[in-house]
């Protein structure tokens, strides 16, 4: 099967930082994919890795000395930045950043950076103070103005000790952006969605059962908002319906907060027509038939207050069956907790939607509330199992199904047409 990676040429630098032993995985996948990589090794990054393990993965010669050059006419530090159809800098350091920032060129890595005509990928790693530093800051803000495009950092327990934002991204992700770089997504700065507009539901609803009591479960909400924002990447018009999150509104996103499942339907209806649905919230299935307007108070000796359950409505099915305004494409998801597959499927049947993407949610899987997730594109023709990936991953790799889509629709109609 052909991927978006098949005869690509990537120029991997690698820079000085504990990070820098992910950038061995990366190759890997980025060479089971079709690629051809090449690798630029900084004098501190081979304080981490070795250039026997690169050069045994990449299957060429490792580049590590900007003189050295000189022995091949051919591959100069011109001729090897520019034969590279991506430049993608793992793990990108404070230093590098500034020395990019500033357009100095005292090393190969950094002669190659300013030297190169071709789109340049940097997933930042370094300890969160230094991330935050004003002078870290000023320098993303202009290599982003310059057109470098970022992965991460993601927040989360650094070799240091610390937690919070720098930890570099995951080989996974990594590979997601740069499979987005060849397929037309954000990294190039196309918007192949543009004029697209998509309504995204994610997180749980809190259905009460007096003023401080309610309903949930434990969804954290953090596969729709990367889906939202995997989306709004691609150039298209997103609305995110939201129960209750701890998560930050994605940028360039129109937020609609709410409650309860009743009040998640009314926001999504009010937000259509729309030309797709992902329909990624953990809708409660229930909620009690009247929710008292005081506490609930425990007396002693008194039975325990019982709780009628009535069902709640079914966003899903009443998107998917609409007569009026029902989008062309609607996508829900099916969490199991066992016979995942089995059980999607018939929902896609039952719900009356094109895809549902299907995942395990038992608890030994981690995935409520956790950054991975391994997940089922179910269709009518078929299903894609993905191996397990950061929800970021599978955000994007369900745009690009979406994007793929579109561009087939687009095409089948044009031919009728002609």
């Amino acid at each position: 099967m052909t991927t978006p990676l098949q005869n690509r040429r990537i120029l991997l630098i690698i820079g000085g930082g504990i990070a820098a032993y992910k950038s061995l995985e990366l190759i890997r996948r980025l060479r089971e994919r079709g690629a051809s990589v090449r690798a630029v090794l900084t004098g501190a990054g081979a304080e981490f890795v070795t250039p026997l393990s690169l050069g045994t993965l990449t299957g060429d010669k490792v580049y590590r000395d900007l003189f050295d050059l000189t022995d091949n006419a051919a591959i100069g530090h011109i001729e090897l930045s520019r034969d590279a159809d991506l430049l993608v800098v793992v793990p990108a350091t404070a230093d590098l950043l500034a020395k990019m920032a500033h357009g100095l060129a005292g090393d190969l890595a950094t002669t190659l950076l300013l030297a190169t005509d071709k789109p340049t990928l940097v997933a930042p790693a370094m300890n969160v103070r230094m991330w935050e530093h004003k002078a870290t800051q000023r320098n993303v803000a202009q290599l982003k103005a310059d057109g470098i495009h970022f992965i991460g950092p993601n927040d989360g327990d650094m070799a240091c000790g610390e937690f919070g934002p720098g930890r570099m991204s995951e080989p996974a992700e990594i590979l997601a952006a740069i499979e987005s770089h060849f397929s037309g997504k954000s990294v190039t700065g196309k918007a192949p969605l543009k004029g697209i507009r998509v309504l995204v539901t994610s997180g749980p609803t809190h259905e009460p059962i007096d003023p401080v009591r309610y309903l949930a479960n434990r969804s954290s909400g953090k596969q729709g908002y990367a889906i939202a924002t995997a989306l709004a990447r691609l150039g298209a018009d997103v609305t995110l319906v939201s129960g209750p999150t701890n998560l930050p509104s994605p940028a360039g996103i129109m937020m609609k907060r709410v409650e309860t499942a009743r009040e998640m339907l009314a926001a999504c209806e009010a937000s259509l027509p729309a030309d797709v649905a992902i329909c990624a919230a953990a809708v409660a299935d229930w909620r009690v038939d009247v929710d008292a307007t005081q506490k609930i108070k425990k007396k002693p000796g008194a039975k325990t207050p019982a709780l009628t359950l009535v069902e709640n409505p079914d966003i899903l099915a009443t998107i998917s069956k609409l007569k009026k305004n029902r989008p062309a494409l609607v996508v829900g998801f099916a969490a199991e907790t066992e016979k995942v597959v089995e059980h999607a499927i018939a929902k896609r049947k039952r719900k009356g939607c094109d895809w549902i993407v299907a995942n395990d949610v038992s608890p030994e899987s981690g995935v409520m509330g956790g950054d991975l997730n391994t997940v089922h594109l179910i269709r009518a023709d078929g299903q894609d199992d993905w191996p397990q990936l950061p929800k970021q991953a599978v955000a994007d790799r369900l745009a690009q199904s979406v994007l793929e889509h579109i561009q087939k629709t687009r095409k089948s109609t044009k031919k009728r047409t002609r």
